[in-house]
């Protein structure tokens, strides 16, 4: 698919060791194809010399007046570009721009395409690998579906199925995560390639508890948007569960009658069922409601 139009996004916050070197990347793999594609800086009110920079490379930037977060600049970039294809890539150079050709390839059969780290080149690897691990593997649980990289920075999409989602994308790190997230739990074909990762130019600005932490919210609030009985029905069969064996273990083994724990128990599994399920029926309202306009 040579002809459609590509955008690719650098958001940036004082990137001034690695920007000039992946721009350099960019260009020289985009002029090797047949793509028509524009390519821009958002920069999220770099204190150094990262904006002097990409000007000096005749690129344009769009600035942010104060620094806003990781996901505000991916969004207003996401809201300037032209390109039908969307493509993403950290600005600090632990991405090779070899794989965007790759993944223009998918499309548009794909609408999501995601390059998975193949390591973890990231500080603090002891503390960063069993956390994205984890964060991984809850996502897949949700989503049901294998996930190799939640949270990578390498990513292309189809920027008219991005925009539905625009409000949801929180302007933190977790915004790559809630761009995967939003594709998978509304049916969208998403698909991973293999890619390297090198280790970053510069400091890295995140913060392996704080972010993880806001990772794993990020998950369930967006589950939670689209489907949200696969968060209430494991808590409400957990608790059925467990309120039935203790309800049996106290009736022949201790008491021999229901303890009010248990009826408390059984109760609340009813109940946070019972809010699932509405919960469910709003986002299928909400949906039908929305396929209505389009009509």
């Amino acid at each position: 698919m040579s002809n459609i139009t590509v955008s690719i996004i650098l958001p940036a916050f004082n990137e001034e060791k690695a920007i000039g070197h992946v721009i350099d990347d960019i260009q020289h793999v985009m002029k090797h194809t047949s793509y028509d594609y524009e390519l821009f800086v958002v920069d999220d009110a770099s204190t150094d010399k990262t904006i002097e920079i990409v000007r000096a490379k005749n690129i344009v930037v769009i600035q942010h007046p104060f620094q806003r977060g990781s996901g505000a600049a991916r969004k207003t970039g996401i809201r300037h570009a032209k390109g039908e294809i969307i493509v993403m890539l950290d600005a600090d150079g632990t991405y090779d721009p070899k794989d965007i050709p790759k993944m223009l390839e998918l499309f548009p059969k794909i609408d999501q395409v995601i390059g998975a780290r193949t390591s973890e080149k990231g500080t603090l690897k002891w503390l960063r690998s069993p956390a994205k691990w984890t964060l991984k593997k809850v996502a897949s649980l949700l989503t049901g579906v294998p996930i190799p990289d939640l949270n990578s920075g390498l990513k292309a999409f189809k920027k008219d199925i991005v925009t539905k989602y625009l409000w949801l994308i929180p302007d933190g790190f977790s915004c790559v995560s809630s761009i995967t997230l939003a594709f998978l739990c509304n049916g969208y074909q998403v698909q991973w390639i293999p890619t390297s990762y090198f280790t970053r130019i510069g400091d890295s600005k995140f913060h392996p508890l704080k972010d993880s932490y806001r990772y794993l919210i990020t998950i369930i609030k967006m589950v939670m948007y689209f489907n949200p009985l696969k968060v209430f029905l494991p808590i409400s069969l957990f608790l059925l569960i467990l309120g039935t064996l203790k309800s049996l273990y106290d009736y022949f083994f201790i008491i021999h009658r229901l303890q009010l724990s248990d009826i408390i128990i059984l109760l609340a599994a009813v109940m946070i069922f019972m809010i699932g399920l509405l919960a469910d029926l709003i986002v299928v309202q909400g949906k039908a409601l929305s396929e209505l306009k389009k009509d």
